[in-house]
């Protein structure tokens, strides 16, 4: 309604003056482009009023030759471009309405009409902060196949497997997923990592479209090779890399996973996160959990970004503690190994009061890079008894904070590391068989046993 009187205004002319004709069709071209406007109109009826506002203009600007107010001897209207400067807006396909994934039944189907099993409980932020378990690649087989590390997570008290699905440079094989989501007992929340690099030569099918996704139009402009030939970081302004998280997170629901991280999101949003289509593409994941009757939670490695508004897209934000040989980690808001002095780059120590404020939620843990001097490479160098009393120590001072520490339970180790290892050298458990032997102390911190450290 309000856009309507705008332009019946505008088309009576506003009295003799071309700067107020302007002025008001600037006023309805906003009107009738804001996103909120697209939400009560369909584009049928947006073009019908936006041709209206342009017969309008047409007619101020006649109604200004015609008077000569404000134009040159050649009839040209003199100032429009100062007046009227372009207006660059990037606008993203609003998301469907739940009601568009319902199917004539009350029961839901999976997004290539599979059954599917009753939704899980809602997942508990609290648990996953005290019981919260690295699982890496856990559910998409990456690690040998006789570790028993399944078995090692059935038996341990982890309530959430952090990362247990991965996707760094090799699309997510739901075919793994379900054999190995047939082995795990009742009561795991399971997490979807969307990573930070792609491999331009994967070859992966879009079941619902029947046609094989593009990777290299997923690619962040300049990202070529980033993490070895053949790969990139993807973009999420690429329509091409939307689809590909929309296709990979909604198959992740279909089998009941509940929590999501974007990795390194700094590389893969917009360079200006006014432009980033992020909130588009989480409010898009939440309807469709919605559809089918569950919850979500939605995180990302943030590491420095302070924007209040960009953190509050997230339910959480996630990175590593930066610890020392010694077993203690830093207060400043970023890691001394790369930071001196403001202005340098800024490993950022999530739990900090400059990032948790403005965030929902926390969760660290030991970081891993698959290079020397990460925070597992130090943790597994360590002896038993330092590595144990600092990892008891770590869990209760950040409980003791709100922060969630999350155990670790497989991890990537780098293989030259030299210290205690899981069933290989490149890979890190505390199952009793290896020679690592964290099993038992990590099952008593999930337990709860012991009195929480408020100081380090």
């Amino acid at each position: 309604m309000t856009c309507g009187l705008i332009t019946s205004v505008w088309f009576a002319g506003v009295g003799r003056s071309g700067i107020a004709r302007v002025f008001f069709f600037r006023i309805a071209f906003v009107c009738y482009t804001d996103i909120p406007m697209k939400r009560i109109l369909p584009v049928s009826g947006r073009v019908t009023l936006f041709a209206v506002s342009a017969v309008a203009v047409t007619f101020a600007v006649f109604s200004l030759v015609r008077t000569g107010t404000g134009t040159d001897d050649a009839g040209s209207v003199e100032g429009i471009e100062r007046t009227l400067p372009e207006i660059e807006m990037t606008v993203y396909p609003e998301p469907p309405r739940p009601e568009a994934f319902a199917a004539e039944s009350a029961k839901p189907t999976g997004l290539l009409g599979e059954a599917l099993d009753p939704p899980p409980e809602p997942p508990s932020m609290e648990l996953m902060k005290r019981k919260g378990c690295i699982a890496d690649g856990l559910l998409t087989g990456d690690s040998p196949e006789d570790s028993g590390t399944i078995g090692l997570l059935n038996d341990s008290g982890c309530y959430y497997l952090h990362r247990s699905i991965e996707s760094w440079l090799r699309p997510p094989d739901f075919d793994e997923i379900d054999r190995n989501l047939k082995k795990l007992r009742d009561g795991f929340v399971t997490g979807m990592f969307i990573a930070e690099a792609i491999s331009v030569k994967s070859e992966y099918r879009n079941e619902t479209e029947n046609r094989d996704f593009d990777f290299r139009a997923m690619c962040r402009p300049g990202s070529a090779n980033a993490w070895g030939e053949h790969t990139c970081k993807p973009y999420l302004p690429s329509p091409e890399y939307r689809e590909y998280v929309r296709y990979i997170t909604r198959r992740a629901m279909d089998r009941g996973v509940q929590v999501f991280m974007f990795g390194q999101v700094y590389l893969q949003d917009a360079n200006d996160l006014s432009e980033s289509p992020m909130r588009e593409v989480i409010l898009e994941m939440r309807e469709y959990a919605s559809y089918l009757g569950m919850e979500i939670f939605v995180g990302a490695q943030t590491n420095d970004i302070e924007d209040p508004k960009y953190l509050a897209l997230f339910d959480f934000i996630e990175g590593g503690v930066g610890v020392s040989p010694e077993g203690t980690v830093e207060d400043g808001p970023c890691f001394s190994r790369w930071w001196k002095k403001e202005g340098d780059w800024c490993w950022a120590l999530l739990w900090h009061e400059r990032f948790a404020k403005k965030a929902d939620n926390v969760l660290v843990h030991y970081d891993w890079s698959g290079v020397v001097g990460d925070d597992m490479s130090i943790l597994t160098q360590m002896d038993a008894k330092t590595r144990q009393k600092t990892t008891k120590r770590l869990h209760s001072y950040f409980i003791a904070k709100g922060v969630g520490f999350l155990l670790p339970f497989l991890t990537p180790l780098p293989e030259e590391n030299g210290g205690c290892e899981g069933p290989a050298k490149r890979y890190y458990t505390p199952d009793d068989r290896f020679s690592c032997d964290d099993e038992r102390t990590w099952n008593g911190i999930l337990s709860g046993s012991g009195n929480p450290a408020t100081t380090f």
